[in-house]
């Protein structure tokens, strides 16, 4: 499912919207995926899509917030990842809401543990579909080692 995200983001970045769903679920398969794959991927999709900050509590302040984290969260999310996402809050490049959005659509993936680099590419794709477009400099940092990209 991850690999179906990054090809999205790799595919739509410039145009900031993907397809409607039937269109990118063929496209998707013409690429090559899987059929499992690209349905997990499109609910994923389809659970982000449905989050709103005005639907989220207004005491979320990033001058006050701290995030404790469940047990559960703990055994899914990698102690790099959640210092990662401690850091990108404590730098101000995301909001206590969008913080909690990135927690829930981690714990939504069908895996037992989310590692640093899975976690970056969640990450990009909440950025990307809640901001339209991803800093540079951002991008360059949340984009795997193996994978840099020049975006145009």
């Amino acid at each position: 499912m991850i690999e179906v995200l990054v090809y999205l983001f790799e595919n739509y970045y410039q145009s900031e919207k993907y397809p409607d769903q039937d269109t990118l679920s063929r496209k998707l398969h013409a690429a090559g995926f899987e059929n499992d794959d690209i349905s997990e991927a499109l609910d994923w999709l389809n659970g982000l899509s449905r989050w709103k900050e005005s639907s989220l509590p207004g005491a979320l302040d990033a001058s006050s917030s701290h995030r404790v984290y469940a047990i559960a969260e703990q055994e899914k999310l990698s102690a790099e990842a959640r210092g990662f996402l401690a850091f990108l809050e404590s730098a101000r490049i995301l909001s206590p809401l969008v913080r909690e959005l990135i927690i829930e659509r981690a714990m939504a993936i069908e895996e037992e543990s989310v590692g640093l680099d899975k976690f970056k590419i969640i990450i990009l794709i909440v950025l990307w579909t809640h901001r339209g477009n991803v800093d540079a400099l951002i991008l360059d940092e949340l984009l795997p080692e193996g994978e840099k990209r020049q975006m145009h």
